[in-house]
């Protein structure tokens, strides 16, 4: 299903970002997509199925946060199929990412993915991120199409360092909202080839 003209639209796309990965990086992140496939026939991972849009909308797409991310740990809340959790954590080897979900099936499939591609520097977590108590809070929040932005800076402060960063992938722009425990950085317009769709990045700082 996926072949070389996959990986050379990848590595295209990349290269458009401004994002220089290593030809390892990329083949992984290639049998991600292969897997994907694999368990989305039992799973319901996604309703992406046509190899083109599974590389703008999984990888590409995830890949957009790279240049924002914080830190040494991240933390990637309603994950989902590992999205953009999986993606960031083979672009960042030296970075320490947990991948949180609610959903079990979900976060088997990231066990199993992280097994199948060595991924030693991710930790899949069957969680409710207002329950989820860590041991040791996080420098970057990562969440794409989780929640609203009031739930969400709610849900999270509690994970973040203080000087931590939530990254929020949204499609439309949102308003600053004031709040004590966050300050609001700003909003990134994201650049996502063959991806006509808007997309942003709205950042805030852990207070």
């Amino acid at each position: 299903m996926f072949n070389e003209s996959h990986r050379a639209q990848l590595e295209r796309g990349l290269k458009e970002m401004g994002l220089d990965l290593p030809p390892e990086s990329t083949g992984e992140l290639i049998d991600f997509l292969r897997m994907m496939v694999k368990w989305n026939r039992v799973y319901n991972l996604s309703a992406i199925k046509e190899p083109e849009q599974m590389v703008s909308l999984h990888l590409l797409d995830s890949l957009a946060v790279l240049p924002y991310l914080f830190g040494k740990s991240c933390i990637d809340v309603g994950t989902g199929a590992g999205l953009p959790g999986i993606p960031l954590a083979i672009a960042r080897p030296d970075m320490r990412f947990a991948l949180l979900d609610s959903n079990s099936k979900k976060t088997r499939f990231i066990q199993q993915a992280c097994i199948e591609l060595g991924l030693k520097n991710v930790s899949p977590l069957h969680e409710r991120v207002e329950t989820y108590q860590p041991e040791q809070k996080f420098d970057t929040v990562t969440a794409r199409a989780f929640t609203a932005m009031p739930d969400l800076l709610s849900k999270t402060r509690h994970l973040l360092t203080s000087g931590g960063k939530l990254l929020a992938m949204k499609s439309k722009e949102t308003d600053a909202l004031e709040r004590d425990d966050f300050q609001f950085d700003g909003v990134q317009s994201l650049m996502i080839p063959e991806l006509e769709a808007e997309r942003n990045l709205v950042i805030y700082t852990a207070i």
